[in-house]
């Protein structure tokens, strides 16, 4: 018995996902470690700026891969 179904599309990346995630993320720990600063909760502010910068990295990293025209 054959299928009748076309053949499956091929899988995308979610570039353009990740992109809006991580500059969403970029804001909103750079807002909460100047918050966390203000309120004496230095190691929360830490770990808040590490975040903001693996975020900035993860955008860097995403931006280079679609300017090289991969899909998403």
């Amino acid at each position: 018995m054959t299928d009748d179904l076309p053949p499956p599309a091929p899988p995308r990346s979610a570039l353009t996902l990740r992109l809006w995630l991580a500059s969403f993320g970029i804001v909103f720990c750079g807002v909460a470690a100047v918050l966390a600063l203000r309120a004496d909760l230095v190691v929360l502010a830490v770990v808040m700026a590490v975040l903001v910068v693996v975020l900035i990295v993860d955008l860097g990293r995403v931006i280079q891969r679609k300017m090289r025209g991969e899909p998403g």
